[in-house]
């Protein structure tokens, strides 16, 4: 019985191992303004409750407002991004249609991403929404 009992352990812990410790600990949610926040490969992600166009102009003009320069925005139907340089960073803005009046944002701040500049983008993104 015993032996039966490790064997249920082991395999628990090796799916516990396996699929939640890596999300935890490569990516961590945060509340915000308008949902929670991940931030998982140096890309802090969050889904806004408004339409694709006014998130999208909401991150033109958080872009604009930082003074950006080698702005590069390619809109398309559904997705979007927006390259740029603020402050000596490259930033890489991803937007993307999920649902009627539900997008999702990815912003990532350098190569290998910076949490807390990515924050800022995002809470100057919710102004702008919220306007």
């Amino acid at each position: 019985m015993k032996r039966v009992n490790w064997l249920i352990i082991l395999i628990v812990g090796t799916f516990a191992l396996s699929g939640c410790v890596p999300l935890v600990v490569g990516g961590a949610a945060v509340t915000g303004g308008t949902g929670a926040y991940f931030y998982i490969s140096g890309e802090l992600k969050t889904d806004y409750h408004y339409s694709f166009d006014k998130t999208w102009d909401a991150c033109e003009k958080t872009v604009a407002y930082m003074n950006a320069t080698d702005v590069l925005p390619v809109k398309e139907i559904s997705t979007g991004t927006i390259n740029a340089v603020i402050d000596g960073e490259k930033v890489h803005f991803v937007v993307k249609y999920k649902a009627k009046g539900l997008t999702t944002v990815s912003i990532r701040v350098g190569m290998l991403g910076d949490k807390a500049a990515s924050q800022r983008l995002h809470d100057k993104v919710v102004d702008y929404l919220l306007k």
